[in-house]
């Protein structure tokens, strides 16, 4: 299930009497809408700074300093609110001028007190659904530039990827992989398997055994989670083939044109060759040492 819908809808309720908001609550209830509450229009307004999500706000119109026409007009003229649903609540100005003035100042609807909880309580369910659909649309285009934007980035790199003596392999935001070259897929494969379906191997392998790239700890979600670049790491793997083989791994973030994070590129070398001969080497030198060892302790006896 997509956070927007997974969430209950944030409210904010706003009224200088707190016997009021108590009313508001009892109606709405908490079990379906996180409920927030202000005590005057200045307070409402601080709320919204560190609630930009509110799904919908309800606003008493009679309230000392700044009425609730006045933080109506305050909200529609923030880019980040002009969108949230504000429904008005008045026991004194119910005449026709004063309700065509709450719609001026942005409001969707207009409230007298008494009002009737069942229809209140319909009305705000239809207008904060409007407002978390809205949410959810934005989050799904905003998604959707990210990928085509790294798609496009991808498409300029795979010309040169292809060139690289080094597995390169382009991960999005969600760690999914979106691109890799051949050289990735050979260090990754022994040299006697066949190129069938090597992508989806490579996919198959990313998903089970490519952990240790994931790992929160790891080169890649570093650059993903926190933007840091990091170069020649030696991670151990099991390789698509069940071989095990020690990887430099370079990762750094791909960024968006908004300079938020959509994605990284992980470099990766195979230098399982390299410490096999280096330890082969160590072996040799030791026993080299052994052998002068055991020399000298002959002289000597002799």
């Amino acid at each position: 299930m997509n956070r927007f819908f997974a969430t209950r809808p944030k409210l904010l309720l706003v009224d200088d009497r707190p016997a009021n908001l108590l009313a508001l609550e009892a109606v709405l209830g908490e079990d379906r809408y996180q409920l927030i509450t202000a005590t005057s229009g200045s307070e409402a307004l601080v709320q919204l700074k560190s609630h930009p999500d509110v799904a919908l706000v309800l606003l008493d119109v009679q309230m000392p300093g700044m009425d609730g026409f006045e933080v109506s007009r305050r909200i529609r003229e923030h880019a980040e609110w002009r969108e949230i649903p504000i429904i008005l609540i008045t026991a004194i100005h119910t005449e026709d001028p004063f309700v065509r003035q709450g719609y001026e100042a942005g409001a969707v609807d207009y409230f007298s007190k008494p009002f009737d909880p069942e229809i209140l309580k319909l009305k705000v369910g239809i207008y904060a659904g409007f407002r978390q659909r809205s949410n959810f649309l934005k989050e799904k285009e905003r998604q959707l530039r990210e990928s085509e934007e790294l798609l496009r980035t991808g498409r300029k790199l795979s010309a040169i990827l292809e060139r690289l003596p080094m597995g390169v392999i382009i991960a999005d935001h969600d760690a999914r992989v979106c691109q890799t070259n051949d050289a990735a897929l050979r260090i990754l494969r022994s040299a006697d398997q066949t190129k069938t379906d090597s992508y989806g191997e490579f996919l198959t392998w990313w998903e089970r055994d490519g952990y240790l790239l994931k790992r929160p700890d790891g080169p890649l979600m570093r650059a993903l989670s926190a933007g840091q670049e990091t170069h020649n790491e030696i991670v151990p793997i099991r390789s698509i083939d069940g071989s095990c083989k020690s990887i430099f791994t370079s990762a750094s973030p791909l960024r968006g044109l908004d300079l938020r994070i959509m994605g990284a590129v992980v470099v990766i070398q195979d230098v399982t060759a390299h410490q096999e001969i280096e330890a082969d080497i160590e072996r040799r030198i030791v026993h080299l040492v052994s052998l002068g060892v055991e020399f000298e302790e002959v002289a000597v006896k002799g």
